[in-house]
């Protein structure tokens, strides 16, 4: 007999639908370099979409900013792996959103109240996702990132 949906828990079932949803708190400051956001344990994950928001104002300078993910176990451990090219966010206002296409060499794209959903999902093992920034900035973005675990006991939890 198959499954109707609306006699399952919603919470579970948006879960399967769309992935179980993780948040980085209020606003990650803009520093030079990379600044952790969240941590990938216990196996594999398939990363379906990740989400920035600008909490506060960006400050008017060059910034450019990327994703990037740092695997923790061999053969390669600690080199970090582009999500996405860099994207200039100078002066970017309150409410803007970011996001990421899933190619690898596509630029972080950015709109005013919507984002595209991200049209190719990485698998990742045990690591993390950082952002990564040319420059210090005044400003802060939170993150929303949601996936599904691949292998038992994968998790990802804000950094």
């Amino acid at each position: 007999m198959p499954i109707n949906p609306a006699d399952q828990d919603l919470q579970t079932y948006e879960a399967l639908h769309q992935g179980f949803r993780v948040e980085k708190g209020e606003g990650a400051t803009v520093a030079t370099g990379e600044t952790s956001l969240f941590t990938i344990t216990g196996g594999r994950i398939k990363l379906l979409q990740i989400v920035g928001e600008v909490t506060t104002v960006i400050q008017t300078q060059a910034t450019n900013l990327k994703l990037v993910y740092d695997p923790a176990n061999p053969p390669s451990a600690g080199a970090d792996t582009d999500l996405c090219a860099v994207l200039d966010i100078s002066a970017d206002a309150v409410g803007l959103l970011y996001g990421i296409t899933g190619t690898v060499g596509d630029a972080m794209i950015e709109g005013i109240g919507r984002v595209l959903a991200q049209h190719t999902p990485h698998i990742l093992s045990e690591g993390a996702i950082h952002q990564n920034s040319s420059a210090a900035s005044t400003g802060g973005i939170k993150w929303t990132l949601w996936y599904v675990p691949l292998d038992d006991g994968a998790r990802v939890v804000a950094a």
